[in-house]
Parts: structure tokens; C-alpha cells; sequence
């Protein structure tokens, strides 16, 4: 266990190196960056966290404005790889399901917490009676789906509130808590936990406003997979920061990602995995966008591959409309949907599907049924800048066939206020993601469908039709796989006809790092977890890392 004698103290100024040269017809300027000569050999320097301005201590993991490094000390019952679902054993080293409404888990008798106290059964009792005892910090929606929890010595029983085979990911994902320390506290809700302990591989080192350390706890249940000794985490993550300091491992969307963090150091690497669907998504409680047909138009009318290079500069591909986010679930498409879901462009069948839903076209102007021109907004949140060119892309392209486009653009938490209470037309969001039957469940559900005005938190588009519910009811009650894979055909082939939402791309990860110190990184090759700099998954990273040798002479 790290001790006050062990922590370092790190210097936030990293040394950079900027060489400037003539380009022939101009200059140009090339920003290069190298490791800081401070940084041991042993320790990770992350662009994963920011003050606003500077950092406020508070590792609470179910409060939202948490320190990233909040997921290097707290653990799950079960890794969840975004980019696939796989699920991997994790505090529970095994789990299964006798009946479709039971989840039995069986915890590793190995674990100790970082102030050395063991890692029980009534731990993980303890942590789910507080997440139901206090509905604001259950974040994950846990019981919104349990009945129930128990245990008998290392096993832990949850009993589901019906057959819900998928409740097995919600519930596994939970952050588990210690009952020595979280039983005092009064509010867990607004407990900023300064001084936290958790089962994970890192404990808390110097903090201050401006950066802060992490140390490695060295009797961690799997220390000997950890080769990290220290993590820093400054508060500057600007793209400036990002490309000129020496950062071993970042994440940020940077326009020209080439030319500035690839050309700053031979070692700096990205992958831009996808973890979600981008897609215009209309509020079905708002005419016209409860016809199928005047979305269908929409998705006929737009040319997804120019919407792509515009807003993210065609670093991701053009997105199925079956739902499937491809290629992480290929093995699921249904062959039988022709192109991958992928609907072209096509302005003519565009009109027509218009016309079928009682719109007329005179060659300017589209008019609805009524004979008004038809206009609309769409909502995206201030600041984010591929949003706001993708939506900017969309108008013209509809201009073309005489739909005028308004956008909004309200920062983000009005943004996300409004699409939760339905109050917009349409709106740029993201969708989907790993786990393919939860990215249906999540976004077309109506157990979660809420009146305009009232808040929900999932079918925030308000979709409500009967055979999905079944489809989505029939998975949760079987635990054969063939089954299961079936139903999901049901699925896209209804996301596909019903087109709930018009697909444009893939919203991508954007994970950035530098092989020249570390060795290990998940790349395309060896996708075992998207490179996130938060997220529980961020732990599968920090146990597949390993120094270069010689790394400290370069």
C-alpha cells in the first residue's frame, strides 16, 4: 500500500520544444513535443481530467462531477468492454443465471480494500441497499430492475423484479463501496469523499488545484498485472496542452489529427474506434415526424458520407440504419438488409416518400399537407463543433429540396434538459453503443416513454409501438443465445423499416496516446477496450500496459 513517503510530487510545467522551419512558397510552423525529463520511467502522465478552473477533491463515484481518476480506485462486479459488450470477470469471478428473473455472482475471496480492511459479500449487500435507500445515486437505474439482494458466503443472489436477462450488465457494471466507511455517511449524494478507498490499483497521491497523483496500491488482487506505478493528472487539457506536452495517453476530437498530434512525436498514436451511433433524431410527439414516411424522406434526402467528412472530417463511416453499430456487431447483421442498412442519398424516392406522407413539391419549396412550406429545427448543444457542421451540412442539403432547417443551439445542459423533457423538433444525438439489445431497449423502450414535459432519462424521441415492446420483452426472457440473436434480427430489421431516427455515422472515440514509453495500448487489432481516459473500462487499460525498455533513453 502507497504510503505519504512514496508519493512524488510532480511539476505541472512539462518541457516542450518548438522548432519552427520554411516551408517552400511559406512558413510553417511544427510544434514537436517529448516526454518531460520530471516523469519517471514508472509513470503515466493523463490529459483525463480539468478543473473549472482548478480541481475540486471529490471522488464520490456516483456523483457526475467526480474526478476522473475516480475509476482508478472504485471497481465493478463485471468489466464491460463499450466497444462489443464482452463481458469479463471482474470482483465477481463468476456469475450466472438459473432462471431468467436470478443472477447469481460469486466473489473473489482474494480483494482487499486499500486501507487493507477485506473485500466481502456484505460489501456488495451494503452497496446496493444504499443505491435503493438513495434512488439519486442510482445511477445505472439498478433497481429499477431488482427485487431484491442476498447473499450466503461468497455467492450473491440478486432477484429481478421479472425475467430480465439483460439486467445482468446494469447490475454488473455497479461500483462497488465499503460499508466500513459509506455506512457513516449521512448524504451520500452530496459526500464529496476526499479521501477515497476503494479494491482498485490506484490510490490518491499529492493533490492539488492545479494536478494531481495517483500511487499504486500494491497488494491490489491483480498488482502483478499493474506496471504503473504512478499516474499525473494536470489540469491543462487544452489542444495545445495535448500536443505539445508530452502526454502518454489523452482523449479529444482534433481537427487535422495528423498534422498536429501524429506530426508532434514519431510515438504519437490514435484510434478512433466507434462507440455509438450519431444520428437526427425527431420527437415522435410532434407532427410531422410521427409519419414514418416523412423520416424515411429525411433519411432518403441526406448524403451521410458528406455530413461525415464535414462534421468529423470522414475519420468515421457513414452509419447502418438497421441500429447496429458496425463493424463492432457485424456478426448480427441480418444479411438480408441490403447494404448494411446504409440508406443513400436518393432526392427523387426522397420526394416521393414526402408525397406519400401527403406533402407536395413544386420544384422550390416542400410544402406540408396543409400547405404550409415545411421548416423545422435542430437542436445541438453550444461548443460542440462537429455537431454544430453536421447539423449546418443537413440544412443545406435539405434547402436543396426546399425544406428550410432552423438550428438551436443552447449549451449542453439545456440541450440535455430539453431532449429529456421533449421539448424540440429534432435533435443531433448520439445513440447505441456496445451492447447492442440495451442500445435498442434504451432508445425505443416505451417502459420509459414519458408526456411532452415530463422528464426521461431514455426514449427521449417518445417511439412507442407495440412490436418492438414485444421483441424487447421477449430477449429479456430468454437466456438462449439463439434466441436472443434472433430477436435482434426482429430489431434492426424494425429500426430499419420504421427508421425511428435517421442514422448519419458513427460517433467515434477519440483516443489519443504514445507508444514510446508504454506498450500495450487497445488499438484495431486488439480491440479489448476503446482508449477512454474515464469509464470503468479505463481499469482493463492500466492492467495490459508495460514499460519500453529503454523507454528513459530516448
Amino acid at each position: 500500500m502507497a504510503t505519504t513517503q512514496k508519493r512524488r510530487r510532480w511539476r505541472l510545467v512539462l518541457a516542450t520544444a518548438v522548432a519552427v522551419g520554411l516551408a517552400f512558397g511559406g512558413c510553417s510552423v511544427q510544434i514537436h513535443s517529448r516526454p518531460d525529463p520530471s516523469i519517471g520511467d514508472d509513470t503515466l502522465l493523463v490529459a483525463g481530467d480539468a478543473g473549472s478552473p482548478n480541481f475540486e477533491r471529490n471522488f464520490n463515484p456516483y456523483l457526475s462531477s467526480s474526478r476522473a481518476a475516480t475509476d482508478y480506485i472504485y471497481e465493478p462486479l463485471i468489466m464491460i468492454n463499450p466497444l462489443d459488450g464482452e463481458q469479463s470477470p471482474w470482483l465477481a469471478r463468476d456469475w450466472s443465471q438459473p432462471d431468467p428473473a436470478t443472477i447469481e455472482m460469486q466473489l473473489r475471496p482474494d480483494v482487499t480494500w486499500q486501507d487493507g480492511e477485506p473485500f466481502t459479500a456484505e460489501d456488495v449487500l451494503f452497496t446496493f441497499q444504499l443505491l435503493k435507500n438513495n434512488p439519486a445515486i442510482d445511477l445505472n437505474g439498478a433497481w429499477n430492475r431488482l427485487e431484491s439482494v442476498e447473499a450466503d458466503g461468497d455467492t450473491v443472489t440478486f432477484h429481478l423484479k421479472s425475467a430480465d436477462v439483460p439486467a445482468v450488465s446494469v447490475i454488473g457494471k455497479t461500483l462497488i463501496v465499503p460499508e466500513h466507511i459509506w455506512a457513516d455517511v449521512e448524504d451520500p449524494s452530496t459526500w464529496r469523499n476526499q479521501d477515497p478507498v476503494g479494491t482498485g490499483p490506484f490510490t490518491v497521491g499529492n493533490f492539488t488545484p492545479q494536478q494531481y497523483s495517483l500511487d499504486k496500491y500494491h497488494d491490489y488482487w491483480q498488482a502483478d498485472t499493474v506496471r504503473i506505478e504512478h499516474v499525473v493528472l494536470p489540469a491543462a487539457n487544452k489542444e495545445v496542452d495535448l500536443v505539445t506536452r508530452g502526454f502518454d495517453f489523452g482523449y479529444s476530437f482534433m481537427s487535422d489529427v495528423e498534422g498536429t498530434w501524429g506530426a508532434a512525436n514519431e510515438h504519437n498514436k490514435y484510434w478512433f474506434p466507434p462507440g455509438g451511433t450519431i444520428s437526427l433524431q425527431p420527437n415522435h410527439e410532434v407532427e410531422p415526424f410521427d409519419d414514418v414516411d416523412v423520416r424515411r424522406g429525411l433519411a432518403l434526402a441526406l448524403d451521410k458520407a458528406r455530413i461525415a467528412e464535414v462534421a468529423v472530417e470522414g475519420h468515421m463511416d457513414v452509419a447502418s440504419q438497421t441500429g447496429l453499430l458496425l463493424p463492432n456487431q457485424e456478426d448480427l447483421l441480418d444479411p438480408v438488409i441490403p447494404d448494411d442498412g446504409i440508406i443513400a442519398q436518393d432526392r427523387e424516392a426522397a420526394i416521393e416518400s414526402f408525397e406519400e406522407a401527403g406533402f407536395s413539391y413544386d420544384g422550390t419549396t416542400m410544402r406540408e399537407p396543409d400547405g404550409q412550406p415545411f421548416s423545422f429545427s435542430i437542436m445541438t448543444a453550444n461548443g460542440y463543433t462537429d455537431a454544430l457542421r453536421a447539423c449546418q451540412e443537413i440544412q443545406r442539403q435539405l434547402r436543396r429540396i426546399g425544406i428550410e432547417v432552423t438550428i438551436e443551439a443552447p449549451q449542453a445542459a439545456a440541450k440535455e434538459s430539453a431532449m429529456s423533457n421533449g421539448d424540440f423538433e429534432t435533435a443531433i444525438n448520439s445513440s447505441g453503443g456496445g451492447d447492442a439489445y440495451q442500445g435498442y431497449n434504451n432508445l425505443l423502450s416505451s417502459e420509459f416513454y414519458a408526456p411532452v414535459g415530463e422528464a426521461s432519462q431514455n426514449n427521449r424521441i417518445r417511439f412507442r409501438d407495440d412490436h418492438v415492446d414485444d421483441l424487447l420483452q421477449q430477449y429479456r426472457r430468454t437466456t438462449d443465445e439463439a434466441a436472443q440473436r434472433e430477436i435482434i434480427t426482429g430489431l434492426q430489421h424494425e429500426f430499419y423499416d420504421q427508421v425511428p431516427v435517421i442514422s448519419l455515422y458513427y460517433g467515434a472515440l477519440w483516443g489519443l496516446y504514445n507508444d514510446g514509453r508504454f506498450t500495450g495500448w487497445p488499438t484495431e487489432e486488439d480491440p479489448y477496450a476503446p482508449l477512454q481516459t474515464w469509464g470503468s473500462s479505463l481499469l482493463l487499460i492500466m492492467t495490459h500496459l508495460r514499460p519500453v525498455e529503454g523507454a528513459g533513453d530516448q
